[in-house]
């Protein structure tokens, strides 16, 4: 018997960067976006057109340019301005979707719509048909629909299929559901609407129960066929479903669910490292699938049980995930076309410019330490493709500290052509004195909002990632660095992030506050 697909619809670029210091520019989002592509996601949704003008832009291009691989999906409330900016972003998509959203829930329609349950069903019938006009691919959203009063649910689903909709998604946006009672709700719409057979029953979970990934799966049980997700389950609050957690259980328990995706499983690890480097947000050790630990064994039992079968303690394999570990692959003496060789086995492409100042990169490490390792690599390539203006370069640094010394740092920076500026300062310790000093050549006032450092591999050499955000004017700004010299780390990383600001400062970019925002499923 032949298991149904399971349309996987990555809404990383949309939802997952509505967590509070998830933004992404253009250029990140396209990055972003070609890995999802990569993953063989079926379907993605780009963004909130209407949001901001960076957003229209992120949709537009990103449609244009992999549209042909994936189906593009734009988000739009049921606003005839808001469906008018999704069409045109979408306007030069081979394959593509309009997905519209209205709040259908009793607490939504009396507080945030003020409207009745007639005019809510109009409302959801005429956007639905206005986007359908420009494609066949429409998928609707009865926002909160698992806090929806289940027979006022079909009516909506019920009609808004008749108008056109292919596809219907249940949000449960705020993680109110359980696995049960999801599933039964699933199974209600299945068993009364009628027209149900005409649409792909969708699912949109958040995580604020810890519950995303469980429920998205109970749905798949009652009949669902689309899961909506995010890479290492960003999103909203607390998050959505994880797209790898959601892949993976489909995978390892085929037995059960016979269903099966289309996600190239071997691309999950490092996409889920590309998104953490790019959004800032770290994947934390114990994560399942992607986090560092969840293929390492401590227990000497289990070791044991591992060394004679690994079935004993293992149910998945790392390399099916694209697990990068500790392994060490190359040294001082490895040649250019030996580092670009293991760089696309770790799953990423290149282009020339960045591929030669990765590889600049590896030189300069294999001259600081002896080995060098597979995470050290990843590193190395986060650091060169993050897309950061450099008006400002470093030429040196010098810090003295000690017990009886007060900390001060010196630096030297220079602004594209300019004559090389000097200046020091003292702080609570040698890293504090340099981005007193950084913040004080470049003329901008920050707040150091995280501060995080970490190894990236193993041993007293080895490479050092810092990770800063900062908050000048109320906007966030993340910076990151890597060194064996975790000084130097910081340094690169503080300076990033504080030209990130300046390049905003010359743009006379506005407030984020001021950003179109709208809470969606």
């Amino acid at each position: 018997m032949s298991s149904e697909q399971i349309i996987i619809f990555d809404t990383t670029l949309r939802d997952g960067e509505q967590s509070p210091g998830c933004s992404m520019n253009t250029k990140e989002k396209l990055e972003v976006a070609r890995a999802l592509v990569d993953l063989n996601v079926d379907v993605i949704e780009a963004g909130f057109p209407i949001a901001s003008p960076g957003d229209f832009e992120a949709v537009q291009m990103i449609a244009e340019r992999f549209s042909d691989r994936s189906t593009i999906c734009a988000l739009a409330r049921s606003r005839e301005d808001d469906i008018a900016k999704a069409k045109a972003a979408l306007a030069n998509a081979e394959k593509r979707r309009i997905h519209v959203f209205l709040a259908t829930s009793a607490i939504h329609r009396e507080h945030k719509l003020k409207m009745d349950k007639q005019q809510i069903i109009e409302r959801a019938i005429s956007s639905v048909a206005d986007a359908k006009e420009f494609c066949d691919d429409v998928e609707f959203s009865p926002e909160d629909a698992a806090r929806t009063e289940l027979d006022f649910l079909c009516e909506v689903v019920e009609k808004t299929i008749a108008a056109g909709a292919t596809t219907v998604n249940i949000p449960d946006t705020v993680g109110y559901a359980t696995p049960n009672h999801y599933f039964k709700v699933i199974s209600y719409l299945k068993d009364n609407v009628s027209n149900i057979d005409k649409a792909i029953i969708s699912t949109h979970c958040h995580n604020d129960l810890g519950l995303a990934v469980a429920n998205s799966l109970s749905a798949i049980e009652a009949g669902a066929r689309q899961v909506e997700c995010t890479i290492n389950g960003l999103g909203e609050r607390a998050g959505n479903a994880a797209l790898e957690e959601v892949v993976m259980a489909l995978r390892t328990r085929a037995d059960f669910y016979n269903v099966h995706t289309n996600i190239k499983t071997e691309r999950l690890f490092p996409t889920s490292q590309l998104v953490s480097s790019i959004t800032g947000m770290k994947v934390q050790r114990n994560k399942a699938i992607v986090g560092r630990n969840a293929f390492a064994h401590e227990a000497g039992i289990h070791q044991h049980g591992v060394l004679q079968e690994r079935t004993t303690y293992e149910i998945m394999r790392a390399e099916d995930v694209g697990y990068a570990g500790e392994n060490l692959v190359l040294g001082k003496h490895s040649g250019r076309h030996a580092f670009r060789d293991r760089v696309k086995e770790l799953g990423f492409e290149l282009d020339d410019q960045t591929f030669q100042k990765t590889f600049d990169d590896f030189i300069a490490l294999a001259d600081k330490k002896k080995e060098i390792y597979d995470s050290d690599i990843i590193a190395l390539i986060d650091n060169r493709m993050t897309d950061a203006p450099v008006r400002w370069k470093l030429i040196s640094f010098h810090t003295s500290a000690g017990s009886a010394a007060v900390p001060t740092a010196t630096l030297e920076l220079q602004c594209e052509d300019q004559p090389v500026l000097c200046d020091a300062a003292t702080g609570d310790g040698p890293i504090d004195a340099v981005f007193r000093a950084l913040e004080r050549i470049i003329e901008i006032t920050a707040r150091l909002e995280d501060f995080q450092v970490r190894s990236v591999s193993e041993g007293k050499d080895a490479l050092g990632e810092v990770r800063v955000t900062i908050n000048v004017l109320g906007r966030p700004y993340l910076g990151k660095g890597v060194s064996t010299d975790i000084i130097e780390a910081a340094t690169a990383a503080y300076l990033q992030a504080l030209n990130k600001a300046d390049a905003d400062r010359q743009a006379g970019v506005v407030s984020a506050a001021e950003k179109l925002t709208a809470k969606v499923p």
